[in-house]
């Protein structure tokens, strides 16, 4: 919301465009996803000593990483979406899943449905403390940093506390929630503008939030924007459901996100601003700031912010 980004999520929205991750092409080994794995080794050098091999082979695939950039550090077997929305959403919301520390990123842009959440979130290591009066659950090696951040803060006098009940762990019913908060409101006042017709806005409300996705950005495509102060598009407002980062509880909102100071000492505990709509909204990537770049990120600042996006 601070600077144009993507200039092409801004503008240009096509039907065809929103049929791809919305039409069971992005959900976990359903449709004509493609994975990828990159964790295939070189060839050892003949004639020489094994030491040899295992230094200049880990070497080998240090280089091969850092040039393939963002998709070589990606999840082994990572759904890499085929059609442009899924694409956008990568570059919107895709810094987790170059996740390292210990982290366990997604092997996909969107979950389908709870299910689909729960399934994933089961298998992680988690953590929960209270903090500034929330429970808040995280990955574990994120909560440690964090942890960490929030001693470092108290020496300085100062607090590192979440904005709500909601600012770690999300479920994809919350998901849907919010994204319902944008929608429901925006049917109605587009109705009332004559925009669109009550048998529309019915028809939307009837789907599946999965299904809603695609017919909301094909209206926005019209200029019909669903927003919650309707001038854009939705997805600079809330991320639609199954994509949010907090499902991978690897996002935290940080109520003191405008003290420069306190980004200063997230950054410290490998904690960063990864999308730059949501300015409250910190990811936890795992690594010091000078290993982002190898991890294929590349740095933006806006209004002395700095944000860490996939390079794509």
């Amino acid at each position: 919301m601070q600077i144009v980004r993507y200039l092409a999520l801004a503008g240009v929205f096509s039907v065809v465009c929103f049929s791809g991750c919305w039409d069971n092409k992005a959900g976990n080994g359903s449709g004509n996803t493609s994975a990828v794995n990159y964790s295939s080794s070189p060839a050892k050098p003949v004639n020489s000593k094994p030491e040899q091999n295992t230094a200049e082979t880990n070497t080998n695939m240090s280089e091969k990483k850092t040039a393939a950039g963002f998709a070589a550090n990606m999840p082994g077997g990572f759904q890499s979406p085929a059609d442009d929305v899924g694409k956008k959403l990568l570059k919107e919301y895709g810094s987790m899943f170059v996740a390292k520390g210990g982290a366990t990123a997604p092997k996909t842009v969107v979950f389908k449905d709870e299910s689909e959440v729960s399934a994933f979130q089961s298998g992680l290591s988690k953590s929960t403390e209270t903090i500034g009066g929330f429970a808040i659950e995280l990955q574990s090696p994120a909560m440690n940093d964090l942890k960490k951040a929030i001693e470092d803060a108290k020496k300085e006098n100062l607090t590192i506390s979440p904005r709500g009940v909601d600012s770690g762990r999300r479920t994809y019913n919350e998901t849907v929630g919010l994204w319902a908060s944008r929608v429901e409101p925006a049917l109605k006042h587009w109705v009332a503008k004559g925009k669109i017709t009550q048998v529309d806005a019915d028809r939307i409300k009837s789907l599946s939030p999965f299904e809603q996705v695609s017919e909301v950005l094909k209206l926005e495509e019209k200029g019909i924007y669903f927003a919650k102060d309707l001038s854009k598009s939705i997805i600079y407002s809330v991320a639609p459901p199954g994509t949010s980062q907090h499902l991978a509880m690897l996002a935290l909102d940080v109520k003191e996100f405008e003290n420069p100071k306190v980004r200063e000492i997230l950054a410290r505990h490998n904690w960063y601003q990864t999308v730059v709509s949501d300015l409250p909204h910190f990811t936890y990537l795992g690594v010091p700031e000078t290993e982002l770049p190898n991890l294929g990120l590349k740095r933006i600042s806006d209004n002395g912010r700095t944000f860490w996006i996939p390079e794509l």
